[in-house]
Formats: structure tokens, sequence, C-alpha cells
């Protein structure tokens, strides 16, 4: 069977974890992607959960950025730390 070439750009640090990683688990990168493809293509969807973090959404980061610009401002209330006894 013909076979066809992938270049992808990596960090050179992740680059070589990955191959260390490989070998340790007796892979070579090349057999560690084509797995990788193989199990998209299997199933139609990516083989891990992929998610953001909501605090860096654009609301909140916007959220963020005016409480930034109020206190560079001077636009903040002082208040007294109330320790509670029980």
């Amino acid at each position: 069977m013909a076979q066809a070439t992938l270049t992808a750009r990596l960090d050179p640090m992740d680059k070589q974890k990955f191959e260390t990683f490989c070998n340790s688990v007796g892979l070579t990168v090349s057999g560690a992607i084509n797995l990788y493809v193989k199990a998209v293509l299997k199933n139609y969807r990516i083989p891990f959960d992929i998610s953001s973090d909501p605090f860096y959404s654009e609301e909140n980061m916007n959220v963020l950025r005016k409480s930034i610009a109020q206190a560079e401002n001077g636009y903040t209330v002082k208040h007294d730390l109330l320790e509670v006894s029980e």
C-alpha cells in the first residue's frame, strides 16, 4: 500500500518528550500518529475530551479587564476585615 507523508510543527521539547514516550512503549513516532489517526477514523471523533477553561472565556476576560481598569482608576472601596467569633 502506498504511504503519504504528514508534516507537523511541534515545540522541540514536546517532540523530544513524545519520541522518548513512544520509545518507552515500543512505538515509533510514526506508529503512534498512525494509531491516533486510526482511532479518529474508527469512531469519527477525537479519542479524548477537548475542553476550554471557562475562566478564559471572552465574557469573563471582559469582566476582568473592566475590574482592573476600575481598580487602576481608583474606583475601589476599602473594607475593614471583620473577624467572626463563634
